[in-house]
């Protein structure tokens, strides 16, 4: 079989593999000029698509916490890697996008255990990876930030598989401008894969092409996604402009009206806590019973599950020593450790919310699956994060926000870009631009739904296939190469 070595200028990745004939990955044993990984990268002539095999050829970056037969799991951390031994099984998500002809070329950056990290004061024992979008120093949102890196920047890349537990793949697909999906929570197996709060966490893929990301996803969902193409009446809007101010405003407000003719559908503006006071007048208020549920099961859950059998290993194996953390994981760690809330008050508040959003606002309906589609803003290109300012130490991270909508209510959250628009840049001192996008949600289970929505969007030129390069739109090389 004949590869081609590419570079890893972005550092996206953490390890460059190679397949082996039983079934299991070893490291890539090369490298090319560039201070960076080489990436080997089969040609497509050596795969037919077949429906047995529709990734056939395709090509996968996996992130950092799925297991992978043979190699070593980082979990973005570097004490971890060097201490436990290869994996002896593929994860099951990763096993199904190979099952189905997908080609592993190399496990991707993750901020280290999946906890939010901002590049690049966080980023300690791995370096953050680079944006490519706009001027290249912008932060590429955690934790898929290698998922969503490397997806943007390379057009041999084709699919990336990341996890989102509170919008660890919605934030890299906004920031690179790629279709990115957040699935319904637990129709997709996370078998395999290192946890962060098992009553939170998803798996879910990052790709350029519509049809592509859809066709991965069939592969990923197996019988849990059906196609449907029945759409709702109705879309809830949150955060969109009501005057254009700006040239996302007006794609936004254009997108918006563009949709909601495409499936002859009347447009309502939401706002989820008036909705739920007015619901439920006794209850109290929903940010206030939903403030402390996220840090909570992340804290208390990741510091079972993870930090704790990994503390007395690493003792064992060192004389007592404790390894290095990074200062995200620690401080959420240290929460969790001095909170007095419970995992168990933490869920219950959570399956309230659930119930309430599943019988109240999408609800589940026989013929178009959803009673409403939900549409919110993503990104609108003016939300800077540059690599090189001085941020305040990390926090715990309470509140509710827009985007944990669906990780609390379990539904599926889908990032569509949609254009990009024009800031002018720190680094460069020139105009540049970033993405925009607005994201898709339905009740639970329609995730067949919201892709096959996507996917007619395409078919009717409404949405269009993600560029690799500097721009989401029209492409171009990555600025930093061209230095």
């Amino acid at each position: 079989m004949a590869y081609r070595l590419f570079s890893d200028v972005q550092g996206a990745f953490t390890e460059t593999v190679i397949a082996q004939s039983d079934g299991s990955f070893s490291v890539l044993p090369a490298n090319l000029p560039g201070q960076s990984l080489a990436v080997a990268v089969p040609s497509r002539l050596y795969y037919t698509k077949t429906p047995e095999k529709p990734l056939a050829g395709v090509r996968l970056g996996i992130k950092d916490i799925y297991d992978m037969k043979g190699l070593k799991t980082s979990n973005g951390n570097r004490a971890w890697y060097h201490l436990y031994p290869p994996a002896n099984e593929t994860a099951v998500s990763v096993q199904s996008l190979i099952d189905a002809g997908g080609i592993a070329v190399g496990k991707i950056k993750t901020s280290q255990f999946a906890n939010g990290e901002t590049a690049t004061a966080d980023w300690v024992y791995y370096h953050s990876p680079f944006n490519p979008r706009g001027d290249g120093y912008q932060d590429a949102s955690s934790s898929s930030s290698g998922p969503g890196a490397g997806e943007g920047a390379y057009a041999w890349l084709d699919v990336t598989l990341g996890s989102d537990t509170g919008g660890s793949v919605r934030g890299p697909s906004s920031s690179q401008g790629l279709y990115g999906n957040r699935p319904t929570w637990n129709l997709v197996s996370l078998e395999g894969a290192m946890p962060l709060a098992p009553q939170l966490d998803t798996a879910g893929l990052l790709a350029r092409d519509p049809t592509l990301w859809t066709t991965a996803a069939q592969a990923l969902y197996g019988p849990n996604l059906t196609l449907s193409s029945s759409y709702p009446s109705s879309i809830l809007t949150i955060g969109f402009p009501t005057f254009i101010n700006s040239t996302a405003d007006g794609l936004l407000l254009d997108f918006l009206s563009t949709v909601s003719d495409f499936i002859s559908a009347n447009v309502s503006a939401f706002n989820i806590t008036t909705a739920w006071a007015e619901i439920l007048p006794e209850a109290p208020p929903l940010r206030q019973l939903l403030n402390l549920s996220y840090p909570i099961l992340i804290s208390k859950e990741q510091t079972r599950l993870v930090r704790d059998p990994f503390y007395a290993d690493y003792a064992a194996a060192h004389d007592g020593r404790l390894p290095f953390v990074d200062p995200p994981p620690l401080t959420r760690w240290a929460y969790g450790d001095n909170a007095t809330a419970t995992v168990e008050e933490a869920v219950a508040n959570k399956t309230a919310f659930m119930e309430w959003f599943t019988n109240e606002i999408l609800m589940p309906d026989a013929k178009t699956c959803s009673s409403s589609l939900m549409m919110y803003v993503g990104s609108d290109g003016d939300n800077t994060v540059y690599r090189n300012t001085y941020w305040d130490p990390p926090r715990v991270p309470f509140g509710f926000s827009t985007g944990r909508i669906s990780v609390f209510a379990e539904v599926p959250d889908m990032v569509v870009p949609i254009g990009q628009a024009a800031y002018e840049s720190t680094v460069t001192n020139h105009t540049e631009y970033l993405p925009v996008t607005v994201d898709f949600m339905a009740a639970k289970g329609c995730d067949g739904m919201l892709f096959s929505l996507v996917g007619e969007l395409f078919a009717a030129g409404i949405v269009n296939v993600s560029q690799a390069g500097q721009s989401s739109v029209v492409g171009g090389e990555i600025l930093f190469k061209r230095m």
